[in-house]
């Protein structure tokens, strides 16, 4: 999976297209991710004794990982993301545009 948590996505396909935020959770079996303050879904809720309130409550669904593009910190575009060997061993992910390392 390329895109991790903490990393800053754009929406690029349905409802919420153009809309930026930050990764809060990678499910890498489903291939999806949950996104800060995108996808938002209205759910009903049980009362359950003082813990909680009854009524609708707002949260974030996950999306696919294929309708997000990972924004790169150096050049600041939507980009894909490739891999590449540093001089030292060790594998890290890279900006197709700018070919700039992002961890």
């Amino acid at each position: 999976m390329k895109i991790r948590k903490n990393d800053t996505v754009l929406v690029i396909v349905g409802k919420d297209k153009g809309k930026k935020g930050k990764v809060r959770q990678a499910l890498p079996k489903k291939d999806m991710i949950m996104v800060e303050g995108v996808n938002m879904v209205k759910r009903h809720s049980r009362a359950r004794g003082v813990a909680r309130q009854a009524g609708i409550i707002e949260l974030e669904a996950p999306l696919h990982i294929s309708n997000v593009m990972l924004i790169c910190s150096k050049c600041n575009k939507p980009t894909r993301v490739g891999y590449s060997f540093l001089a030292d061993g060790k594998k890290a992910r890279i900006c197709r545009s700018c070919d700039e390392v992002i961890d």
